[in-house]
C-alpha cells in the first residue's frame, strides 16, 4: 500500500528551491531523482547536480538519491516502486515516459513557469520577457502524454518588471513556484485538490516557448527599439542575445549584449550602426537606439560597456550585422 510520501525529480537550481520548501513543510520525501554526475570544467571532474548537492547537504541519504541514465530501465522502476510513494513531483527534469509518470496512485505533478496553457515548452520565462509580456506566473498540473497539457491544479500570477531580465524573473518564479508546489502537494496528498482541464481555458491566442537556439537569440536590429530591448533582457544572462560586431576594418566577431536600456526613440539612422556618445555605447534600431550596458565580446568575460570601451586607445567605428 502506498504511503503519503513523494518522490521528487529535478536537476538545476530552480528545482532546489522547491525541494527545500517541501522538506521544510514536513513532506515525506522518499527519494530524489536527478541527473547522473557529469564531467564539467577544464579538469572534467565529475560534477553533481544542484539538486543532488542540496539533498546530500540536507540529510537525504545517498541511497535515496536515484540517478538513472535511462528512464525506461526496469531497475529504476523497481527502485521507484520500493519507495512506496503515492505521488511523484517533477520540477525542471527530463521528459518522463508514461511508464514512470503513471506509476504512483495519485499521479505525477509538474511545476511550470508560466500561466498554462500559455507558454508551453522548455523556455517559458525567456519567451515571456522576449515577447514583452507584463505578467506571467507559475502553474502546477498533472503530467499527461502531451507536454505541458495536463489538468491544472493551482496557478499564481506575478507582474514582469519593465527592465526585469529573464534571469531575475527566473529567481522570483523559483520562490513563488516553490510555495505554490507545497500547497499543491499538501492538497493532493490530503485529497482536497481540484483540477481543471486546459481545454476549458480561454481560447485566446497561445504562445509557444520552445528551447532557445542560437538563431532565436540573434538580435534583429531592424526591429523596433522596445522589441530589441525585450529580446536582450529575455535572453539574459543565458544564453545571451548576440550579433556580429565589426570593429573598424576587422573581421566580424560574435558579440553578446546582456543588459540594455532604451536610450531614445526616433526614426532616423541606419539599423545596426553604433556610436559612443557621452560614454554611452548606443546601437541604432528601426525606431530608436538602445544603450548597451553589459556586454561580452568573443572570447572575453562579461563586463560593463564602459570597461569594454576603455580598452581602446582611440575609438574605432562600430557596426552590427
Amino acid at each position: 500500500m502506498s504511503a503519503q510520501r513523494i518522490v521528487f525529480m529535478g536537476t538545476p537550481a530552480f528545482a532546489v528551491a522547491s525541494l527545500d520548501a517541501l522538506v521544510r513543510a514536513g513532506i515525506d520525501v522518499a527519494a530524489v531523482v536527478t541527473a547522473p554526475d557529469r564531467p564539467a570544467g577544464r579538469g572534467q571532474h565529475l560534477r553533481m547536480s544542484a539538486v543532488k548537492e542540496f539533498a546530500l547537504a540536507n540529510g537525504i541519504l545517498k541511497d535515496r538519491i536515484l540517478q538513472p541514465e535511462k528512464l525506461k530501465d526496469p531497475t529504476f522502476h523497481a527502485q521507484l516502486d520500493a519507495t512506496g510513494a503515492s505521488l511523484y513531483v517533477v520540477v525542471a527534469f527530463r521528459m518522463l515516459p508514461e511508464l514512470v509518470w503513471n506509476r504512483p496512485p495519485l499521479g505525477t505533478i509538474n511545476l511550470h513557469a508560466s500561466m498554462l496553457p500559455d507558454y508551453r515548452g522548455a523556455a517559458p520565462i525567456n519567451w515571456a520577457v522576449m515577447n514583452g509580456e507584463t505578467r506571467t506566473g507559475v502553474t502546477t498540473f498533472f503530467i499527461r502524454h502531451e507536454i505541458d497539457t495536463g489538468d491544472i491544479l493551482l496557478r499564481e500570477e506575478t507582474p514582469i518588471g519593465p527592465e526585469e531580465t529573464a534571469g531575475e524573473l527566473h529567481d522570483r518564479l523559483m520562490i513563488i513556484g516553490a510555495s505554490l508546489l507545497v500547497r499543491t502537494v499538501q492538497e493532493v496528498l490530503g485529497g482536497r485538490s481540484k483540477s481543471t482541464s486546459q481545454s476549458m481555458e480561454s481560447a485566446a491566442e497561445l504562445h509557444h516557448a520552445p528551447k532557445l537556439t542560437p538563431e532565436s537569440c540573434r538580435i534583429d536590429w531592424h526591429s523596433g527599439v522596445q522589441t530589441v530591448h525585450d529580446h536582450i533582457r529575455g535572453s539574459s544572462p543565458f544564453p545571451g542575445a548576440w550579433s556580429q560586431l565589426v570593429i573598424g576594418d576587422q573581421d566580424p566577431q560574435h558579440f553578446k549584449i546582456l543588459k540594455s536600456r532604451v536610450a531614445y526613440r526616433t526614426s532616423d539612422g541606419e539599423a545596426g550602426t553604433a556610436n559612443v556618445r557621452g560614454g554611452q555605447f548606443l546601437v541604432r534600431c528601426a525606431d530608436g537606439a538602445i544603450e548597451a550596458l553589459e556586454i561580452q565580446a568573443e572570447g572575453k568575460r562579461r563586463m560593463d560597456a564602459q570597461s569594454f570601451l576603455r580598452g581602446f586607445h582611440s575609438l574605432p567605428t562600430f557596426r552590427f550585422t
